[in-house]
């Protein structure tokens, strides 16, 4: 993990939630700790770490993840057992 996706991951921890994160800097950083990315209906994502599975909506026209995008994300992270 470099630099940028250490930032990221923290940025996702913080409280209350930033709505400025990129999502695609949340897509790198689910690719950079192992995650298994695929694409699905229209904006989903499906996302695979450390066998928990989630299905993420890929924000638009916008490309920031919004505060609740933001929350689910850290669920995520933390029901995978990735922690800042």
């Amino acid at each position: 993990m470099n630099k940028r996706q250490r930032q990221t991951l923290q940025i996702i921890f913080e409280k209350p939630e930033r709505p400025d994160i990129s999502w695609n800097d949340i897509e790198v950083l689910f690719i950079s700790l192992g995650s298994e990315v695929t694409e699905g209906k229209g904006s989903r994502v499906r996302v695979a770490l450390n066998e928990v599975r989630a299905v993420f909506h890929r924000p638009h026209p916008e490309r920031v993840a919004s505060k609740g995008a933001v929350k689910s994300v850290r669920r995520f992270l933390t029901e995978s057992g990735v922690k800042p």
